[in-house]
């Protein structure tokens, strides 16, 4: 381990977005260096450093951790985010902090929408370090000042189907076809539009049709005045639907929606997103989305009452709960972990009478904080299984793809079909579900044509989830081209769908004609895929043999705070969990993996007797 060099990360506490964070974070230390992750004080301490005593808190967090390197995250407001940045820098130029003029500091970096970084270079005369987020990981670590011999070779590894996507995708992109795409048939049956429209009766009908999948994204304009932002989003609505692209309307709602929903908002930071804090403002907005379906995300808080809510004034397309997460455990709201947990499966108590699909928005939020493929895929499994006994009888069953955005797509396949596996075989006379695939949320550069090129890409790797089923996947979560730059728009709403009907369009028939290859019969993948399978039922038996009452709220707990699901990156600062993140994971051969100290694979199995054995004593 390298000790002459201590990488700092720091954010405003404003922004919720932290997954580059995590990822330049666990890239350092895949190469050994020491990265400390400021936590909730030092990150409030960034928004008002003229109050008494909050540089101060900042400075003593860099001193005592002996940084060396400090990096600076910020994705909200450009004008906003060069000035929070500039109040910090120039602190410390005015403290000496920096080692040209005696200090410890060698460098600082800025990593932020590229119109902040441009401001931010502006502003500094050159003399910071910029990242736009369309930085390859080895570009990244070199310009961190890493030495070429400490970059581990699973992280700069070159991958054939990742290049033959690539190059598919190019070539769609630069010949401009995906523009002739027009909307497929979804809205032709009798209920489309109504007040008894639902989920399941679009997929039926676009299943009969043979127009799957079910288009959904996620959108809402940032503005600081709550009444002009539900006004423009409004408008979206009634663009959006009179295009005929998108099914589904996922509402982008802000922080405050989430975790102060009906209550007064004076004084509170609402960050960015779509602040509805009424029925009667969803309401309008359902209106506004006809004929598409709507949904939202569930809040940080009084979770069966805000399903109850959602389903009387959006007639919500389907409800989708986060399980372990979204509170004090991710800084998203102020439940404690079981008390999340007992409000989730209560509200799947009352979602249940309505019949409507739940989505656990689960796998990808551990992989956000570092853990392994084989704990993604569990974390999913678990959530389906606690839907099926609660009595769910249709799943919508999420898979990021790219997350980490390092990982090889013959990987990527590898985990989302033993996920599908694993929770296909959940399925029978009263439980089903439908897969929907997306993209990861740090996977697109800022560079707006090569992020188009991305979108494609990671639209033919969704397709090779299950090659041979054109059904398959039933709905795609487009997440917008645009999206590590700015909001998206109506218009690039409309091209990112275009894209995405186009790629999954002429790559099927390109597999068709063999002008790429069928992924179904690829060896490497499909022992992957089996490799994981073996290792994640062992697994589950070994949980479900013991820990009582496993589907539970108390039995996910105690998965949880035994350290069953690694999350080597949760930033945990009060220490509440140290068997939860005294794991570490490790890229190894494009996937995401537990090691020891050395660097070498601990078998799921081992780890997991392990940790029963603890248990016991």
């Amino acid at each position: 381990m390298d000790t002459s060099e201590v990488y700092g990360l720091i954010k405003p506490l404003v922004d919720v977005h932290t997954m580059g964070i995590f990822t330049i974070a666990n890239l350092l230390r895949d190469c050994g260096y020491k990265v400390c992750i400021a936590g909730d004080d030092v990150n409030g301490a960034l928004e008002n450093l003229t109050r008494l005593n909050n540089y101060g808190l900042v400075k003593r967090w860099i001193g005592e951790n002996g940084i060396t390197r400090l990096g600076f995250s910020y994705r909200l407001d450009p004008q906003k985010g060069c000035e929070l940045f500039l109040s910090l820098y120039e602190r410390l130029l005015g403290d000496k902090m920096f080692s040209k003029d005696g200090g410890r500091l060698k460098g600082i970096h800025f990593a932020g929408l590229p119109d902040t970084c441009d401001m931010v270079s502006g502003k500094t005369g050159g003399s910071v370090l910029v990242f736009r987020g369309d930085e390859p990981p080895v570009r990244s670590l070199t310009m961190l000042g890493v030495p070429q011999e400490r970059i581990p070779v699973s992280v700069s590894q070159d991958d054939e189907y990742d290049r033959m996507r690539w190059n598919f995708a190019k070539e769609l992109i630069e010949s401009e076809r995906y523009r002739h795409i027009v909307s497929p048939d979804h809205f032709g049956y009798a209920q489309c539009g109504k007040d008894d429209d639902s989920y399941l009766a679009r997929l039926d009908y676009a299943t009969a049709k043979h127009t799957l999948p079910i288009i959904r994204t996620h959108s809402g304009p940032y503005n600081v005045n709550r009444e002009e932002a539900l006004k423009e989003y409004n408008s979206w609505c009634e663009e959006l639907a009179a295009s005929g692209l998108l099914d589904v309307l996922s509402i982008g709602s802000s922080q405050l929606t989430q975790s102060h929903f009906g209550e007064n908002w004076e004084g509170l930071s609402n960050g960015g997103g779509i602040p509805v804090n009424s029925e009667i403002e969803y309401r309008v907005i359902r209106e506004n989305a006809r004929p598409m379906l709507t949904r939202t995300y569930s809040g940080t808080k009084n979770v069966p009452e805000l399903a109850r809510i959602h389903e009387r004034s959006l007639n919500i397309s389907w409800h989708a709960l986060s399980f372990w997460w979204f509170n004090e455990l991710d800084g998203r709201g102020s439940n404690t972990l079981l008390e999340n947990l007992k409000e989730h499966f209560d509200a799947i108590g009352y979602i249940v009478t309505t019949g409507k699909p739940v989505e656990p928005n689960v796998p990808h939020h551990f992989a956000f904080r570092g853990c392994d493929d084989v704990s993604y895929i569990i974390s999913g499994y678990l959530a389906a299984k606690a839907c099926k006994r609660l009595g769910v009888r249709h799943l919508i069953l999420q898979n990021m793809l790219n997350t980490p955005k390092y990982t090889i797509g013959i990987q990527d396949l590898a985990k989302g079909r033993t996920l599908i596996r694993l929770v296909r075989e959940l399925e029978d006379g009263n439980f089903r579900f439908s897969l929907q695939s997306r993209a990861g949320l740090d996977y697109f550069s800022p560079d707006l044509e090569e992020a188009k090129i991305q979108l494609a890409a990671v639209t033919c790797l969704m397709d090779d989830l299950e090659p041979d089923n054109s059904d398959s996947p039933q709905i795609v979560h487009v997440v917008n081209y645009c999206e590590a730059v700015r909001l998206a728009t109506p218009p690039v709403i409309k091209e990112s769908i275009q894209i995405t009907l186009s790629a999954l369009r002429e790559y099927r028939q390109a597999r068709i004609k063999g002008l790429v290859p069928d992924m179904k019969h690829h060896m490497e993948t499909l022992e992957r895929a089996e490799e994981l399978y073996e290792e994640c039922k062992t697994a589950i038996c070994i949980l479900e043999d013991n820990i009582p009452n496993l589907y539970t709220p108390e039995g996910f707990e105690k998965v949880f705070t035994e350290g069953f699901l690694p999350v080597p990156y949760l930033l945990d600062h009060q220490r509440k969990y140290p068997k939860a993140t005294m794991w570490k994971t490790a890229v190894k051969n494009g996937s995401v993996r537990v090691v020891d100290d050395d660097g070498r694979i601990i078998s799921t199995e081992s780890r997991y007797r392990y940790i029963v054995n603890q248990m016991k004593d």
